[in-house]
């Protein structure tokens, strides 16, 4: 007996009128709806004389924006928007793309951040917001195969290409992504300010009222919190956050003062807390943690400074903690955050979520820098940051269950690149999805919004 895994059929070829792409034409309905398209139009308007552009350059960067969430890595993966003239008509080609993002010159990253800000503050606007806006900062190693692009150097791990350093919401939106050379150093003081600097004017003026720097305090209207790794302990930028009316919690790194108050601490079980089982851990929480403010040396930050250590038993397999000990495996951050010392705990290891968000934006083409000069790469750098931005405006808006937590990978599969059979009928064109499409009627329900 013959094993076959598939139909007995042929392919032919001939089918014009079955398109795919059905996903993506929903995500640019979607840009239009919230001005998107309008607001990048408007930021790259052409000025002086000269002849007019054939593509609008608004349309063309949206265009950019689906290539991105569709799964391009260069400019060439607008082609295939361009062959479904269907649904994306006056597609640009590769080229234009190509010579538009290179003609935003020098701060042409800047000019979409604040393009995009303006559709963030819209959306912001309509939703509720309480508690606290928290941030996440970190940085990432693009690794890149050609010398001939500006920028590149070799990185502290061997590699050779781009350190950008990328500041999201504990939500996972992209707020800022700042593009530095390969070379450039993880425990920059002076990046990680620039990059908060940066993300605390993204959102709407109501939220960042207050935070920026030599603001009042009295003009703060919501509270701000950012969390950093052990690259940003430094009291330089606590003090920075503190001028800022920032809080902050920052990774502590391994030191003689921070050894010697958890060797004081051990003898003491009345201090240590159990700690707060987080939603996704399974196996039996037996962490503690407990705040060792009085016992540690903070004369160097600002005041109201506390160091919380969280300790777990050793397991079989575990990695050994930068505080050395047989039986325990310890971890520790500075916040000047109120509260019991299990919470703040609990929100801290939350940061590791911001591993995701870089995950997701080198998914969504940052993980190659496809041009030679450094400031079309930043703009492409922020391309990618607003194409993920608007796949996560968009799930938060249209898509439910499983779906509005999706990896790229998967919204590719099941929604961006879902086929149709393009009807026209009353003097209107229908896209027909496939009724068992797993993605189909996720698709048809948003439908109507659209």
């Amino acid at each position: 007996m013959k094993l076959s895994s598939v139909a007995n059929a042929r392919l032919a070829g001939g089918g014009d009128r079955v398109v795919w792409g059905a996903g993506l034409f929903a995500l640019g309905g979607f840009a239009d709806c919230v001005g998107l398209a309008e607001a990048l139009s408007e930021a790259v308007r052409r000025r002086g004389g000269g002849r007019a552009p054939v593509h609008d350059r608004g349309r063309v960067l949206t265009h950019a924006l689906l290539t991105l969430a569709g799964g391009g890595e260069a400019c060439s993966g607008i082609e295939h928007l361009r062959a479904q003239r269907e649904l994306f008509p006056g597609a640009a080609s590769d080229s234009t793309l190509h010579r538009t993002v290179r003609g935003l010159g020098a701060g042409g990253g800047g000019t979409l951040s604040a393009a995009a800000g303006a559709v963030r503050e819209r959306l912001w606007g309509d939703a509720e917001r309480g508690g606290p806006l928290v941030l996440d900062i970190d940085s990432t190693l693009v690794e890149v195969h050609s010398e001939n692009k500006q920028g590149a150097a070799p990185n502290y791990k061997g590699g050779y290409g781009f350190h950008p350093m990328i500041c999201s919401t504990a939500g996972g939106e992209p707020l800022w992504v700042k593009q530095r050379p390969g070379n450039a150093a993880a425990n920059s003081v002076s990046d990680h300010l620039e990059v908060l600097d940066a993300a605390v004017a993204a959102p709407p003026g109501a939220e960042a009222a207050g935070h920026r720097e030599h603001d009042s305090a009295d003009s703060a209207r919501r509270p701000l919190v950012v969390r950093v790794d052990a690259a940003g302990c430094s009291t330089r930028i606590a003090r920075g956050c503190r001028d800022r009316t920032i809080g902050y919690f920052v990774s502590a790194r391994a030191a003689a003062g921070v050894q010697a108050a958890i060797g004081a601490a051990v003898a003491d079980p009345d201090r240590w807390q159990s700690a707060q089982q987080g939603a996704k851990q399974r196996r039996r929480n037996r962490a503690q943690v407990a705040d060792l403010a009085d016992l540690a040396d903070l004369s160097g930050w600002p005041e109201g400074t506390r160091l919380v250590v969280r300790r777990e038993p050793l397991h079989p397999g575990a990695q050994r903690s930068l505080f050395g000990s047989d039986h325990y495996r310890y971890w520790g951050f500075y916040t000047d955050q109120s509260g019991e010392p299990a919470q703040l705990d609990r929100l801290m290891r939350s940061h590791a979520d911001v591993d995701n968000a870089v995950r997701r934006l080198k998914d969504s083409g940052l993980a190659r820098m496809p041009f030679t000069d450094w400031d079309a790469n930043a703009a492409w750098a922020a391309l990618c940051m607003i194409g993920l931005a608007l796949v996560h405006w968009f799930q938060t808006a249209r898509l439910t269950g499983a779906l509005r937590r999706a990896a790229p990978k998967r919204l590719r599969r099941q929604l961006w690149h879902l086929p149709a059979i393009v009807c026209c009928t009353g003097r209107r064109t229908l896209l027909r999805l496939p009724e068992r499409h797993p993605g189909a009627r996720a698709l048809l329900a948003i439908a109507h919004p659209l």
